[in-house]
């Protein structure tokens, strides 16, 4: 699979920042290639070749986004730039207008910035008050903390897996208290969609966001989820061309959904290789791709085990992990470990990783992540391993 990429045929580069972006495979390349050679147009508003291919195209996008998350209705997919303009559509959308002073918004401590910093603002506007889900032992969601779901908690915001720990999160507990309080789910699937089957109907979530970048498609593409019932009810989030039916001077009245919340010119080039990206993801299977998640995780995290100066994190019980490996070099900053790793071809990220309450709650400064994907080999993780031996050499520490 790997000789689909082609970025991935440089040999001299072991790619481990998957949880980032990931590369994209010749038929999504292709796929945004031929839309803006042969039929780049505005959707929607032509009625000329050009036009109606584009629309086209931009809604056969949405019905196999549709399809790939099990969404009822097409129009409850959105298309928005990424999971961040997702998350934060919902925050201004939906909670800047139905919060009440002494609402309660329940999160966890291991959301990303994009889950955590929109509902801190729309506790701050509504006088709402933002309470967190702590971790057990294990570093999953502590389910003692399934009490802090009551009567006044309005807004339950969780992330799937985490992009720091790579931990699968058991959402079904928490999807059922909060609707048996009449608050609704709002779920990250940033990470959680490129690597594993979601089902928003099997799930009940009421809102799912993640980004087309992380799962094969261009940057700039990203899916809000929401069941229709709730989205009719919201207001715009964003105003402006096609989102509307009716303007008079001092009134305007909105477009059905989705257009509601899709004003302006779209992405259709995104949508294409989004389309493409999901087609190449089913071909491949969830189940394959988790099984070689898995496979690769089984022979690295031993490995890395054996390294008495690696610290790693979260990394006890594979099978509930996608492949995320959180660590620190004894004594190295992890920038100084990603720069070296960086100069024997080798990937990966280091710092907070837009995660900064959970860094801290784990007692850290920031941390080294390797992230895997299906395209990646042993190859790649022996050249990982390798340069991790060379970090405390370059250092002077041995």
């Amino acid at each position: 699979m790997k000789k689909d990429f082609p970025i991935l045929s440089d040999e001299k580069t072991a790619y481990l920042d998957n949880s980032a972006t990931t590369q994209k495979p010749a038929a999504v390349l292709d796929a945004v290639s031929k839309y803006y050679r042969e039929y780049n147009a505005n959707p929607l508003r032509g009625t000329y070749d050009w036009s109606v291919k584009a629309t086209a195209a931009f809604e056969n996008a949405r019905q196999a986004v549709q399809k790939f998350i099990n969404a009822r209705k097409s129009e409850e997919v959105i298309f928005t730039k990424n999971a961040s303009e997702s998350l934060n559509l919902v925050a201004y959308s939906y909670a800047m207008n139905n919060l009440q002073p002494g609402d309660e918004i329940l999160i966890s401590i291991s959301e990303h910035h994009s889950n955590l910093v929109p509902w801190q603002m729309a506790a701050k506007s509504r006088g709402a008050v933002l309470k967190y889900i702590y971790l057990d032992e294990n570093k999953n969601l502590d389910l003692n903390d399934l009490k802090k779901i009551t009567s006044k908690t309005k807004i339950l915001a969780l992330t799937q897996i985490s992009n720091v720990l790579g931990l699968k999160n058991d959402l079904q507990p928490w999807i059922e208290k909060i609707h048996s309080v009449n608050g609704i789910a709002v779920i990250d699937g940033a990470q959680s969609v490129p690597h594993m089957s979601v089902d928003v109907q099997k799930l009940d979530c009421d809102f799912l966001a993640f980004s087309g970048h992380k799962m094969l498609a261009p940057m700039g593409i990203g899916v809000l989820y929401g069941k229709k019932k709730i989205l009719e009810s919201m207001p715009p989030f964003l105003t402006g061309g096609e989102m509307i039916e009716y303007v008079e001077e001092q009134s305007t009245t909105f477009a059905e959904l989705p257009q509601k919340f899709e004003a302006g010119t779209q992405n259709v080039g995104g949508a294409v290789g989004l389309q493409k990206a999901v087609e190449y993801l089913e071909k491949v299977s969830f189940e394959k791709i988790e099984s070689i998640e898995h496979e690769l995780l089984e022979y690295l995290i031993p490995k890395l085990q054996r390294l008495n100066f690696v610290d790693l994190y979260a990394c006890d019980d594979l099978s509930k992990k996608i492949g995320i490996v959180a660590f620190n070099i004894k004594d190295v900053h992890p920038h100084d470990v990603a720069t070296i790793l960086d100069k024997n071809g080798v990937d990966i990220r280091a710092g907070d990783h837009c995660a900064q309450p959970l860094i801290r709650y784990l007692g850290l400064n920031s941390t080294c992540r390797a992230s895997l994907y299906f395209y990646n080999t042993r190859d790649d993780l022996d050249r990982f391993v390798d340069a991790i031996k060379e970090v405390r050499k370059v250092m002077r520490l041995v």
